[in-house]
């Protein structure tokens, strides 16, 4: 229950860092799959891999961004 990536027990510094390193590696990845996809040198095992980490990174990204930014009912 209280792994170490639940984002309750991390301060607010410590998941602004986090949300800094994952949307580079996103932004990294993404550029990696489109390479290897332009070139044609990937494998389709290694660019669903790929594919698999940066869609669990956006996922991350999101968790993080709701619980610094939550939303406000005006």
């Amino acid at each position: 229950m209280n792994a170490p990536n639940d984002l309750s027990m991390k301060t607010d510094e410590v998941l602004r860092v986090e949300l800094e390193v994952f949307r580079r590696e996103h932004r990294d990845l993404d550029e990696a799959i489109t390479a290897l996809t332009d070139k044609g040198t990937g494998d389709q095992l290694t660019l669903q891999r790929l594919k698999k980490r940066k869609l669990w990174l956006k996922d991350r990204i999101a968790l993080i961004e709701d619980r610094l930014l939550p939303d406000i009912i005006a």
